[in-house]
């Protein structure tokens, strides 16, 4: 299969081309640098049309009809002149239906596809799109998100008109999923997709959200990032970092048993740390009522003493990193580990809660 991409330099373009690889489907370009006289050569031996081209801040409103609806109406007019159907999907807007110079550009745009249909019979694919987002998004432009990763990304102000404003978004990778779906499982006819899921978020909470993902290399405190639009949200910030903000330093408490590093904090799920100790060396010697741990040795020798506090009853086991093993503190019993090797001994660390320094749940073996 081959395809032509209209607005390949645009935003949804960029994230498209690098989808079509992916799936192995050769592609063809057509960018605001080339002439419509350029289509029909474009067109040959293409299976599919995307057009993304479009134009949504231009000095001139008048350009909107131009850019947005005169582009659309020579496409039209070149794949009427190859003589073949070939289907097309359209990147239009949910403001098609507002009295506003782009919608009706937009609106006019669809027509002119449904006009193509009628005349060629090629299947028409018209996305009524809201706010999409994420990664190559251009600040100030496409998108208010973009805006917002970008500014507070790198400490640059915000502006925030009417912070109640419900705006509805998609997410980049959602809106390439159903494009690759509808080469794989053509409709016949004029079609509408809908892209699922569709958020909607408040422009306060929005920038909240970014706010808090640029605070959280600080408090080390990780939002929940792992679904949903948080998950989208948190990816599409992050592409907005400049190669020198790629990595960042974390607290690191040095004693002469060896250091303790936090990595991260999570709100609900613990924290992750590590830390080292010196040959002969033992840490800890304390008991958690509730809170629990897991050990993993990553470097040395390590042996692991276990003591009920009520009962006495002693365990003990070694474990080497040559050998991953998981090792489980238990409530209501004392543990201490000791570099029984001859290096210094990496153990990383998951305990079930953000260390409270006013609640810690460590208690000092006294019983």
């Amino acid at each position: 299969m081959k395809v032509l991409v209209t607005g390949s330099d645009g935003f949804i373009g960029k994230n498209l081309l690098v989808k079509l690889v992916e799936n192995s489907i050769d592609y063809v370009c057509f960018t605001r640098h080339q002439s419509t006289d350029d289509l029909s050569k474009l067109l040959e031996n293409v299976d599919f049309v995307f057009h993304l081209a479009g134009v949504n801040r231009p000095l001139d409103p008048a350009e909107f009809t131009i850019q947005n609806y005169g582009l659309t109406s020579a496409l039209c007019d070149a794949i009427q002149k190859v003589g073949r159907s070939i289907p097309i999907a359209f990147t239009s807007s949910i403001q098609a239906i507002s009295d506003n110079a782009y919608g009706t550009s937009k609106k006019l745009a669809e027509e002119a596809l449904i006009q193509l249909h009628a005349s060629t019979q090629a299947s028409v694919y018209l996305y009524r799109l809201p706010n999409v987002f994420g990664k190559w998004a251009r600040p100030n432009y496409n998108s208010v998100v973009a805006t917002f990763c970008h500014n507070i990304a790198q400490d640059l102000p915000i502006r925030i008109d009417d912070p109640g404003k419900m705006i509805p978004l998609i997410y980049i990778d959602h809106l390439l999923e159903s494009f690759i779906s509808i080469l794989s499982n053509p409709q016949f006819g004029v079609s509408r997709p809908v892209v699922t899921p569709e958020y909607l978020i408040s422009v306060g909470d929005l920038a909240g959200q970014i706010k808090a993902f640029h605070t959280s290399r600080g408090t080390l405190v990780s939002e929940e990032v792992g679904n949903g639009l948080i998950r989208a949200l948190y990816a599409t910030y992050l592409s907005y970092l400049k190669p020198e903000q790629f990595a960042y330093e974390v607290p690191s408490y040095e004693d002469g048993r060896g250091r303790f590093v936090e990595m991260l904090k999570t709100k609900n799920s613990g924290q992750f740390s590590f830390f080292t100790a010196h040959p002969g060396i033992t840490r800890g010697g304390h008991y958690h009522h509730t809170k629990s741990e897991k050990f993993l040795v990553l470097q040395g020798s390590a042996q692991f003493g276990f003591r009920n506090i009520v009962t006495n009853e002693a365990y003990e086991l070694t474990v080497d990193g040559l050998k991953p093993k998981i090792v489980e503190t238990i409530p209501g019993w004392t543990h201490d580990i000791t570099n029984i090797g001859e290096n210094e001994l990496i153990v990383m660390l998951w305990a079930s809660e953000a260390f409270n320094r006013s609640l810690p749940d460590t208690i000092a073996n006294k019983v």
